[in-house]
């Protein structure tokens, strides 16, 4: 493997000094940009593109072709996990992902494997490799993971949901049968994060979209722990450095303090709480990364810098924050509002790094 030459986000996601604030973007590759279009709609399918290493490839690198990141991150989809345990994967237009066979009963759940990721999911490992061969060592490569209770509502609901009443009647009525489905989506996310650890992932992420969905008391059971199980289980070290773990927790801003507690490198913060508020609560346990409401980028450029400052400034001086949305860029960015972002980023972030600033200044 190439000498990695832009390690700023693995040194901000471990608290190191860095010379300005690492940034990339949740779904930077994606329906905004239209090379993605022309590629998608060469793939025939979204799962046709997912499955394609090449062509997963491909669309990993686009943005990086046109914009400053400090990171790739692989392009896949969450449900990847749950498709490899033969529960018929499918996205209908205007509705998003579908299974063919819900997951709704304790014998469903029991009949549940851990997939092999050599072997269903081989194709989402020669993706990584394919894109670090093709990195070359400019950026690091993010990979990832749905959280297991992100992943069991749509297991049990089958497809996205509102209200998520079939899963939560599930906790609630058979707590013991949602544990054993959370135990075995926690089993298969420690293997398949590890072999994109082992293929090449420098850094990983697991997607806790719909913890907010919980109760306080809820999260701490049926998500936040499956958490903690999956950060204890992952390769720390490969390749002689440091493979740092984020946990993003949307709508979870009551839980960081549990959440810094689990062992992560770094939590992911939706646009809710702010930076410092945040910063205060964890103190120096993990990094910070995120938090710009995904709306900004579809203001006018100039206010889109003010908001990029006004982030940077509530994290203020010092390590440990990688600059990221609070949630993925929206389908209507036009692409080179998320080019102002960037290039105020890259501007004004080098003040925070470095000498902090003395009463005197």
């Amino acid at each position: 493997m190439a000498e990695l030459k832009n390690d700023r986000l693995l040194r901000a996601l471990l608290r190191q000094d860095v010379d300005r604030t690492p940034v990339w973007i949740m779904r930077q590759a994606g329906r905004y940009l239209p090379e993605y279009r022309a590629i998608r709609e060469q793939a025939g399918s979204f799962m046709g593109l997912a499955t394609n290493p090449e062509l997963a490839c491909e669309v990993t690198l686009q943005p990086l072709r046109r914009f400053e990141l400090d990171a790739a991150i692989l392009f896949s989809d969450i449900l990847t996990i749950p498709d490899a345990m033969g529960l018929g994967l499918h996205f209908v237009q205007g509705e998003g992902p579908k299974f063919e066979r819900p997951v709704r009963d304790a014998r469903a759940i029991d009949r549940l494997g851990v997939p092999d990721p050599g072997a269903e999911l081989a194709y989402v490992t020669d993706a990584v490799r394919t894109i670090r061969k093709a990195l070359d060592g400019d950026v690091p490569l993010i990979g990832f993971s749905g959280s297991p209770w992100t992943l069991a509502t749509y297991m049990v609901e089958g497809g996205s949901s509102r209200s998520f009443g079939r899963v939560k009647t599930l906790l609630y009525e058979d707590p013991a049968a949602a544990h054993r489905l959370l135990d075995t989506l926690a089993r298969a996310v420690i293997e398949y994060l590890n072999a994109q650890i082992e293929a090449g992932a420098q850094a990983v992420q697991v997607f806790d979209s719909w913890g907010g969905a919980l109760s306080a008391e809820a999260f701490r059971e049926f998500s936040l722990r499956y958490m903690a199980q999956i950060v204890d289980g992952l390769k720390r070290e490969h390749e002689g450095r440091r493979v740092p773990v984020v946990l993003f927790s949307k709508g979870c801003n009551t839980q960081l303090e549990a959440l810094a507690g689990t062992g992560a490198d770094a939590l992911g913060l939706d646009w809710t709480i702010t930076l410092d508020e945040a910063r205060g609560r964890v103190g120096d346990r993990v990094a910070l990364q995120g938090n710009l409401d995904p709306a900004v980028l579809l203001a006018r450029p100039e206010a889109i810098r003010a908001e990029a400052d006004r982030v940077l400034e509530s994290f203020g001086h010092g390590a440990g924050h990688v600059f990221n949305l609070g949630h993925g860029i929206t389908p209507e960015v036009p692409p080179e509002h998320l080019g102002a972002l960037l290039d105020q980023v890259h501007a004004t972030s080098p003040r925070y790094h470095g000498r902090a600033p003395s009463p005197s200044d």
